[in-house]
């Protein structure tokens, strides 16, 4: 997955918040009996309102649980609210926490306006006014698995606030239905996992970048293998485990992010036989 993932965003064409009609289900038949619905957003500011100047462009892509079968509705919206906007919105319900989000977002960028100010001040003798004036931030979620009582999902994330470049972050979430919580590795591994795993994840980059030495991913951006260890950013399917390193974890930003796909049987021994995903590793 590259950043054209969150491209697809920019193509759609909203004004305003709104809010879709339709409800949907994904559409394997051994799918877990949970409806969706999904709030999208795109909205412009320029700066003292003038639409000459520089602005902000805000776009949300929020896919969120309406019906729940096996578990408690409330808890299983609070995890996609929390995973999707962080804690200062997680007691709110989807559609509070859209629409706080993209006030929050739009005053922040207001902020800038003083600062604004002084450059076109400034500008009257010449000098260029900067670029870094342009915002923009772009989000979504997907769901990627479906099954079993657990319901995985991606957060894609790309902003940009001045500097070279933007920021782009892959989030991924496993949410037990059962309970209604986040799965964490505490949750699938057992104890003293992190050493064994470590190595099952360099040794699986080295494999992915088609070198036989992990040592030799120094030379084509990676940091020290040896600081590379599971980080809790992991999805779940019929076939393994998929973790996600960002921007900056393990490898300089021109890598980007390094997705490592690692088969159950590489891991079934450092699995707990009474997980929630025990039954996807044939345990």
């Amino acid at each position: 997955m590259k950043t054209h993932l969150l491209k697809t965003i920019i193509s759609l064409v909203f004004f305003g918040v709104l809010h879709t009609s339709c409800q949907y289900t994904s559409q394997k038949e051994t799918d877990n009996a949970v409806k969706f619905d999904s709030i999208l957003v795109d909205k412009t500011y320029h700066l003292l309102d003038n639409p000459e100047n520089p602005n902000c462009n805000l776009q949300i892509k929020f896919i969120y649980p309406v019906s729940v079968e096996k578990s408690q509705l409330a808890d299983i919206q609070k995890q996609f609210v929390l995973a999707y906007f962080g804690e200062a919105y997680e007691n709110l319900s989807p559609q509070d926490a859209v629409a706080k989000y993209t006030n929050d977002y739009l005053a922040a960028y207001k902020e800038l306006e003083p600062d604004y100010e002084e450059e076109l001040k400034r500008a009257e003798d010449g000098t260029p006014i900067g670029a870094w004036f342009s915002y923009y931030e772009l989000s979504s979620n997907q769901i990627q698995f479906n099954q079993h009582d657990l319901i995985c999902f991606t957060v894609n994330f790309e902003n940009y606030t001045g500097g070279a470049h933007g920021a782009h972050a892959y989030n991924h979430f496993v949410i037990d239905l059962k309970s209604g919580k986040k799965l964490t590795e505490e949750d699938i591994f057992t104890d003293n996992y992190q050493e064994a795993l470590a190595e099952i994840l360099v040794n699986q980059i080295a494999k992915q970048n088609n070198v036989t030495d992990p040592k030799e991913l120094e030379n084509m951006g990676f940091f020290s293998v040896d600081e590379i260890y599971p980080n809790n950013n992991f999805l779940v399917d019929e076939t393994g485990i998929t973790y996600t390193f960002n921007e900056y974890e393990i490898a300089a930003y021109v890598v980007g992010p390094i997705h490592v796909h690692i088969p159950y049987e590489e891991v079934q021994l450092l699995l707990k036989k009474e997980s929630p995903i025990a039954s996807l590793a044939g345990l």
